[in-house]
């Protein structure tokens, strides 16, 4: 029986870096102190700040944040996923990217692929492509213990993203996010539990939680969630937390032999044109 201890961690991350590195790395040694060989940090872990700060928050992929969490990953001997960071990208415009570091050092990276462009008439609107570039490659990462399928925050509303990193191995989804306040109570756990089910994986999503000095405000609610869409282990409280659990790996076979959703699948019709008959009189 295989079984990977996963760690999803809550952050309160804000403008400061300094800050926000601080809070990391003390999240990261915890969930290594309670046994966590993966552990995932949210969404814009480095920096969660207004887009008029961008240009101070934003870093290379060699820069001081993810240096830092290579250095912990080496020295605790465990795989940190850091969610997301405001990365420098071309002609004055940032990606969000996620970077995933083995102990040895070595890195998987995959920038978001569904920018959070949003309308919903008094509660939020944001324009997340106004200055970020969205990515065009699906991404997972061999761990050694597991196969994690990336994704950030919004792509979790596009199934067939999951879909497509299931198919390509993935037993763990991972969905760090600073999902929004105003529709995380809806939204956040039932598409959480529903990507889980649907893929027969484990769903491991890290979270922003609580409201920034620059007023951005995010659900929390780190969950980790099994194959059969129960949730093992999850952060209820707002602020900085851990959830924290053991994931047995054979379930994703386990589950995928019960409901064989990936193998009935009949993916050869879905390109084709989908018929339209009127029943009116």
């Amino acid at each position: 029986m295989t079984t990977l201890r996963c760690a999803a961690v809550q952050m309160t991350s804000g403008a400061d870096l300094d800050a926000n590195l601080s809070q990391a790395e003390a999240l990261v040694r915890d969930a290594a102190a309670g046994g966590a060989t993966y552990i995932q940090l949210p969404e814009y872990a480095a920096f969660w700040g207004p887009v008029s700060k961008y240009r101070d928050g934003a870093q290379h992929l060699s820069g001081s944040f993810v240096t830092a969490m290579t250095d912990l990953a080496r020295a605790l001997e465990v795989v940190v996923h850091v969610g997301s960071f405001l990365e420098i990208g071309d002609h004055g415009r940032y990606r969000n990217t996620s970077v995933v570091i083995g102990p040895s050092g070595h890195v998987a990276t995959y920038t978001k692929m569904h920018l959070f462009d949003v309308d919903v008439p008094d509660a939020v609107t944001f324009h997340e492509s106004h200055l970020i570039d969205a990515g065009t490659a699906m991404v997972t990462a061999d761990t050694g213990e597991a196969v994690v399928g990336l994704s950030i925050c919004f792509d979790v509303r596009f199934p067939e993203l999951y879909r497509a990193l299931a198919l390509a191995g993935a037993q763990v989804l991972g969905v760090p996010a600073a999902f929004s306040a105003a529709t995380g109570p809806a939204h956040w756990e039932l598409l959480l539990r529903a990507r889980a089910v649907e893929n027969g994986a484990f769903v491991v999503a890290a979270a922003q939680s609580g409201v920034t000095r620059e007023g951005l405000a995010t659900h929390g609610h780190a969950m980790i969630v099994n194959p059969w869409g129960e949730v093992l282990a999850e952060v209820t409280s707002p602020g900085p937390g851990l959830a924290i659990a053991d994931c047995v790996l054979d379930q994703v076979h386990q589950r995928r032999t019960q409901i064989n959703t990936l193998g009935l699948r009949r993916g050869a019709l879905y390109h084709g044109v989908v018929a339209r008959t009127s029943v009116q009189g």
